[in-house]
């Protein structure tokens, strides 16, 4: 108002100037009780304004005064306020960094002075209470917080995480299904929902929890088909009974909707090609493979493939396995599979020429004892003991870890599936649970005679297995009719009476290569 007052006065001031420039100042007069006043007409109107600009400055002034006292209450309310949420930024710092005591003083203090911040001081309180280890002083504040919708999932949340941190999971759920009924967007009571159904192998209850986040937005369609696909082959794992034609029957139908929404899901694939050969559809389960074989080569897929038929010759089968391979023929599981399937036929030097592509290959104990078997089949003794000494060391491959060529592929237990459900949807990676306890399913090393031949022919080989180096070919390999290889050597005739000759013992050398446990 003083503002507008002085601009006011301003432009009265320029009209009186300019009135008084031309000429023409103009009179004015006022009477009153008897006295009479006579001015310019500019006068009179920069007298007026000018009390006007007066009044209006007394008139603030009184103003000021009787407004003191509420302006000093709002200085120190502001700066109660400031007080207050300086508090809570140095007790939520607090809070991350562990120091509980700090916290809970921080939040007490935030508590006596914050008025207009009543949520954050209970979220302190219960946070500082946590970060100091006292469980019912925490749960008590997020049970206080339950009182106050816009801080209900918050409380419910806290409630939760306290619960399983006590190891009370059936309480924790109970909080997690009230935040998930409260919101259609609490992704963390969905997770901790699936978590739980996962756990217990209620699979049936995880796949209607997928469905409702992917409706509730809380998961994108990619994940949950991974999710979906993955959920259905552990239904139909647990569904597999011979005994019982009906869950055989649901079991199928499980893994044949995960292969529809998964084609390469190896473990859907492999268990849906199982049951159809049981039904004796094996040109279908063939096909199924063929599929996902072509989308993404996995050991267990050709496991699967090699027993559909089981009334056919090794050439044939041979042939059978290396059309397979020809579908994606650069892959990697591919190339072994050609190797595996010229032993398979009886070709050793098809399986030479096919394993020279895998030469570059960093060695693992499934590849070594593919090279072994490969040397083996060529009459080439030293050179497979030589693979096998150098697969004992190697890593395992995870893929292979996880097949039972024994038994079934895929034999997962309860959390095996749960954990694989979890890493496949989120990654699209399958997990490998034996390789990652350290569990040994098979032995990737054949079983070779004990004994080397000429040690000085056989010493690249020792020397090559022991530092890691390349193997060079023996000039003078054990053929296929030498003993030594697979048979135990024939008795020699007596030597004819005379002196024992002198023994040179540089000439052979018998070492001991018996096969050592797996690690």
């Amino acid at each position: 108002m003083t503002r507008v007052a002085f601009a006011l006065f301003l432009v009265a001031a320029v009209a009186v100037g300019v009135l008084a420039l031309t000429g023409e100042p103009g009179r004015a007069w006022l009477e009153w009780m008897g006295w009479r006043i006579e001015m310019t007409a500019a006068a009179a109107a920069l007298l007026t304004l000018a009390s006007a600009l007066l009044f209006t400055l007394l008139w603030r002034g009184v103003i000021w005064i009787v407004e003191a006292p509420r302006r000093a209450a709002r200085a120190r309310a502001e700066a109660k306020r400031k007080q207050a949420l300086e508090a809570l930024s140095r007790g939520f710092l607090a809070v991350a960094a562990g120091d509980g005591s700090e916290a809970r003083r921080l939040a007490q203090k935030s508590a006596e002075l914050a008025d207009d911040a009543p949520a954050l001081v209970r979220v302190l309180a219960a946070q500082a209470a946590e970060a100091a280890g006292d469980t019912v002083a925490a749960k008590s504040a997020y049970n206080a917080m339950l009182g106050f919708p816009e801080m209900r999932l918050a409380g419910l949340r806290g409630l939760m995480q306290a619960e399983l941190a006590e190891g009370d999971k059936a309480a924790a759920v109970r909080h997690a299904e009230t935040a998930y009924g409260l919101t259609r967007t609490a992704r963390w009571a969905w997770r901790a929902l699936l978590e739980a159904r996962l756990e217990a192998g209620d699979w049936a209850g995880a796949l209607d929890l997928v469905k409702s986040g992917l409706d509730r937005k809380i998961v994108s369609p990619v994940v949950a088909e991974r999710s979906r696909a993955a959920l259905l082959a552990a239904s139909a794992a647990d569904l597999e009974d011979p005994a019982d034609p009906k869950a055989r029957a649901q079991a199928l139908d499980f893994a044949v909707q995960s292969v529809k929404l998964k084609p390469d899901f190896a473990p859907g694939v492999v268990m849906a090609a199982r049951l159809l050969a049981d039904d004796g559809k094996a040109a279908k389960a063939g096909a199924l493979i063929e599929t996902a074989w072509k989308a993404q080569p996995h050991p267990a897929l050709w496991l699967a493939y090699r027993d559909l038929k089981t009334n056919e010759t090794p050439k044939a089968r041979a042939q059978r396995l290396a059309a397979l391979a020809a579908m994606k023929p650069d892959a990697r599981e591919s190339r072994i599979l050609r190797v595996e399937s010229a032993l398979i036929g009886g070709d050793p030097v098809a399986a030479r020429a096919a394993a020279r592509l895998l030469d570059e290959e960093a060695p693992t104990a499934r590849f070594a004892g593919l090279m072994a078997r490969v040397a083996a089949a060529n009459g080439q003794g030293d050179e497979a003991r030589a693979w096998v000494a150098r697969g004992l060391e190697a890593p395992q491959e995870p893929d292979w870890s996880d097949l039972d060529p024994e038994g079934r592929a895929f034999a997962y237990q309860r959390e095996d599936w749960a954990r694989l459900a979890v890493s496949y949807a989120e990654t699209g990676q399958l997990i490998h649970p034996r390789h990652e306890r350290r569990e040994r399913t098979m032995n990737d090393l054949p079983q070779l005679p004990s004994a080397y031949a000429d040690y000085a022919k056989s010493t690249p080989f020792i020397h090559a297995a022991e530092t890691g180096g390349a193997l060079m070919p023996i000039p003078d390999s054990l053929g296929p009719d030498d003993p030594g290889m697979f048979d135990p050597p024939p008795i020699p005739d007596p030597p004819p009476a005379g002196p024992a000759p002198r023994r040179n013992s540089g000439a052979r050398r018998r070492l001991a290569s018996g096969s050592r446990p797996a690690k």
